[in-house]
C-alpha cells in the first residue's frame, strides 16, 4: 500500500511539474527544499536551545536561499547533525536544486530530458556557445574540487591557530562549503573578526569565494579554451572578468582611503579593505570587520557592491555585473545617438538588453519597495534598513546589525526578500504573472514623450 500511494504521489507531483512554466517549476522547487529543510531544522533532538517556528523558518529560507543572515547563532543553536542540514541546504542551494537530478540523468542515461533542459536554462543564465552536458559536469566537478581544497586549506589555518583536530575537521568542512556557495554561514559569532589579521584564512575565503561568485560559465569557458575547443573566451566572460576586477579594485581603494575603521586593531588596512568589497561583491557574507560601525559612505558603498553582485549561473546573488554592463551600454549608445546598442565593440542582442532592462527595474523596484515597508516596522535608521534589505535580496548575508533585533514582521519581509533574491528577480516575477497566450491579442501604437 504504501509502495503504491508512493508510486500515485510521485506519477502526480510529475505531471503537475511538466503542466508548469520552467520558471513556476523554480519556485516551487526551492519553496519544497526550503519546507524540508524547515521541518528538519524544527526537530527538537537538533537543537541545543529551543527556536521558535519563525526563526527556524528564516534560518532554513536563509540556507537555501544562501545568503547566511540569522535571527539565532548557529553553533549555540543547533548541535552538529543540524549543522550538517544545514550545510547541505546551502550546499543544495549553492549549486542550484535541479543541478544534482540533471547530472545523475545525463551519466545513468547520458540523455537530459527537453524539460530539464528548459528548467536549467531558467537556473542558470547562459550563453548560446556552451552547452549544458559540458556546464553541468564543470558544475559538479568544479564544486567537488574547489570545496575539497578549500576544506583541506582551513584545516591546515585552524589547527595552526590551536584548535583541536576533530573540531577543526568539522569546521574546515562547514566553512569551505559556505565560502565557495557564497552562504554566509559560519560557526563563530562574530563571523571572522578574530581571524582579520590571518593572511592564510583571508586569502582561503577570498578564493573560494571569488571562484563561487565568477560562475561557472567563466569555469566553462576557460575549460573549453585550456582543452582547445575554443580559441577564445567569450565576451559574457570577458565582461564578467573586467567588471569584477574594476568594481572589486574602486571598493578595495574607495575603502582603504576613506574608512577609519580597518586602520582599527592593527594589521593590515589594505586587506581588510579588499576583504570587504570582496565580500559584498561576491555575496559571501563572511566579514572580517563589524560592518554594524562602518562610516555612511562606506555603508552604501557597500549597498552599491552588494545590490550589483557578481556573475549570472555562479553562487553569489545581486543584480549581476552583466546586467549593469548592458545597462551602461544602454546609457552610452543613447548618449552618443547610436541606433545599435554596443559595448566594446559588440552589439548586445536587444533580448537580452530587455531582460537586463527588466531585472534592473524590478530588483531596483524591489529594494525600495521592501525599505519602505521595513520603516514602518523596524525601528532602525535607514541606512540600516537599506542595508539589511539589500543583503537580504542580494542573498550576501552582511548585516548592519539590525538581524537580531527584526520584529515579526520584518523578519517576515527578509524571508520574503531571500526567497525571491535566491529564485531571481524576472524568475519570480514571471512565476506570479505569467499567462499562456490566448489568441493574438492586436496593440494600437501610440506616441509616448520621453
Amino acid at each position: 500500500m504504501k509502495i503504491k500511494f508512493i508510486s500515485k504521489f510521485s506519477n502526480r507531483y510529475k505531471k503537475f511539474q511538466i503542466s508548469k512554466s520552467p520558471q513556476m517549476n523554480l519556485v516551487w522547487g526551492f519553496f519544497l527544499y526550503t519546507l524540508i529543510g524547515f521541518f528538519l531544522l524544527s526537530i527538537p533532538l537538533f537543537h541545543k536551545v529551543d527556536i521558535s517556528f519563525l526563526d527556524t523558518l528564516f534560518i532554513s529560507t536563509s540556507a537555501i536561499s544562501t545568503t547566511g543572515l540569522v535571527t539565532i547563532s548557529v553553533a549555540d543553536s543547533f548541535n552538529m547533525v543540524g549543522q550538517i542540514i544545514l550545510m547541505l541546504l546551502f550546499q543544495i542551494g549553492g549549486i542550484g536544486y535541479m543541478t544534482l537530478t540533471t547530472y545523475y540523468l545525463l551519466l545513468t542515461t547520458r540523455k537530459i530530458t527537453h524539460w530539464h533542459q528548459k528548467i536549467i536554462g531558467t537556473e542558470f543564465t547562459m550563453p548560446k556557445t556552451i552547452k549544458i552536458n559540458d556546464f553541468l559536469k564543470s558544475v559538479i566537478i568544479f564544486t567537488f574540487i574547489m570545496e575539497t581544497l578549500g576544506a583541506i586549506a582551513f584545516f591546515i589555518a585552524f589547527t595552526h591557530t590551536g584548535m583541536e583536530t576533530f573540531q577543526a575537521i568539522w569546521y574546515s568542512i562547514f566553512h569551505s562549503v559556505s565560502a565557495f556557495c557564497t552562504a554566509g554561514f559560519g560557526l563563530f559569532n562574530n563571523s571572522f573578526e578574530d581571524y582579520q589579521n590571518n593572511i592564510f584564512i583571508n586569502i582561503i575565503i577570498s578564493v573560494l569565494a571569488i571562484a563561487g561568485s565568477l560562475g561557472f560559465i567563466v569555469i566553462t569557458d576557460l575549460w573549453y579554451r585550456i582543452s582547445g575547443k575554443s580559441k577564445n573566451i567569450s565576451f559574457t566572460s570577458k565582461i564578467i572578468i573586467y567588471g569584477f576586477l574594476v568594481l572589486l579594485l574602486g571598493g578595495t581603494l574607495i575603502t582603504y582611503f576613506t574608512e577609519p575603521l580597518v586602520f582599527q586593531n592593527g594589521g593590515n588596512p589594505l586587506m581588510k579593505s579588499f576583504f570587504l568589497a570582496m565580500t559584498a561583491m561576491t555575496t559571501v557574507g563572511l566579514n572580517t570587520i563589524s560592518t554594524s560601525g562602518l562610516s555612511l559612505p562606506i555603508l552604501l558603498l557597500v549597498v552599491f557592491l552588494m545590490y550589483v553582485g557578481a556573475s549570472p549561473s555562479g553562487t553569489a546573488g545581486g543584480m549581476k555585473i552583466t546586467t549593469l554592463t548592458a545597462m551602461i551600454a544602454v546609457l552610452k549608445s543613447r548618449m552618443l545617438g547610436q541606433k545599435k546598442i554596443t559595448f566594446l565593440q559588440r552589439r548586445i542582442p536587444f533580448e537580452r538588453l530587455y531582460v537586463a532592462t527588466s531585472t534592473f527595474i524590478l530588483y531596483t523596484s524591489l529594494i525600495f519597495l521592501f525599505s519602505f515597508l521595513m520603516t514602518y516596522s523596524e525601528k532602525a535608521t535607514f541606512e540600516n534598513i537599506l542595508f539589511e534589505v539589500a543583503s537580504a535580496l542580494g542573498t550576501v548575508g552582511l548585516s548592519a546589525g539590525i538581524t537580531g533585533d527584526l520584529t515579526e514582521i520584518g523578519k517576515i519581509i527578509i524571508i520574503l526578500l531571500m526567497f525571491i533574491g535566491r529564485v531571481g528577480v524576472l524568475t519570480f516575477g514571471f512565476a506570479l504573472l505569467a499567462r499562456k497566450n490566448r489568441g493574438k491579442q492586436e496593440h494600437i501604437t501610440d506616441d509616448l514623450a520621453i
